[in-house]
């Protein structure tokens, strides 16, 4: 008997397998390699080199301690800003309804529909920038920030709506018809149990859509190069005139600004689930 416990034990004794070590080397050289462009920018931005160059010669804060005097960044921070702000505002009011229609309601043009509001995924940036320029010319909007808005508000809307849909369809909306059984109107359904419920979805393609627009450059580079240059405009600007670090101590402190924003965004409200 207790040769046999002896001779089980043996089969069932786990064995080294070389294929999880491996694999997860690979995974740590492929995060390698998509952070190594953002490391590099990180060392670069405090290197005391009068030009852009690597490895640095020394260490420095003045390339973060000039960023506030540069009055170029802090107006092109403005205008990106506040064109960011309102093209979020204006894709939520947009893109939520859009997609609940899109869940709930069968057409025959259903497809078509969806197509067309998910087609700025597709088309090349500079291909829908030049269309834009033609477009405002006669109507007089290149340079405005109306002209800004309604091109951002183009290339942002598929996320809110691809976001939204998902929340819709990974969540269970009964409780929808029990708030309707109980006599409640069509608004206080959506407000007090459908917004609730799609909150997650509606949130992340909030900060996308924010995300997306203020870091847009080839729409604002045609629409309002001249007339009120977004940051992304003022930095390329800025690179052809110059080519010092101060430009990749901007970009170090965007980037944790952006991930401040997301981290936040998903430990509080659940980013995580809405892309799941």
């Amino acid at each position: 008997m207790s040769s046999a416990n002896a001779s089980s034990a043996k089969v069932f004794t786990p064995r080294f397998n070389p294929a999880k070590p491996a694999f997860g080397a690979l995974v740590f050289l492929l995060y390698l390699f998509l952070l190594a462009p953002l490391l590099i920018v990180f060392v670069v931005s405090f290197a005391s080199n009068q030009y852009l160059s690597f490895p640095p010669e020394g260490i420095t804060l003045k390339w973060y301690e000039m960023l506030p005097q540069e009055s170029t960044f802090m107006e092109g921070m403005k205008v990106s800003l506040i064109v960011a702000v309102i093209v979020t505002l204006i894709v939520l009011a947009l893109g939520v309804p859009a997609a609940l229609a899109l869940y709930r309601f069968e057409f025959k043009a259903k497809a078509a529909v969806q197509s067309f509001f998910l087609s700025p995924l597709l088309i090349p940036s500079i291909v829908l920038a030049l269309g834009m320029v033609l477009l405002f010319g006669p109507l007089e909007l290149n340079n405005t920030y109306a002209g800004i808005i309604i091109g951002h508000v183009a290339i942002t809307i598929p996320f809110v709506i691809r976001t939204t849909l998902m929340s819709l369809a990974t969540t269970d909306t009964s409780c929808e018809a029990a708030a309707r059984i109980l006599g409640a109107d069509s608004w206080t359904v959506f407000r007090r149990v459908t917004l609730p419920i799609i909150q997650p979805g509606v949130i992340a393609g909030g900060v996308i859509a924010f995300i997306v627009s203020f870091d847009e450059a080839v729409i604002s580079l045609f629409v309002a190069e001249s007339g009120l240059p977004t940051l992304p405009v003022q930095v390329l600007r800025y690179v052809e005139n110059s080519a010092d670090a101060a430009v990749a101590a901007l970009s170090v402190i965007l980037i944790l600004i952006s991930l401040a924003v997301v981290v936040v965004v998903e430990r509080v409200m659940g980013l995580r689930k809405a892309l799941r």
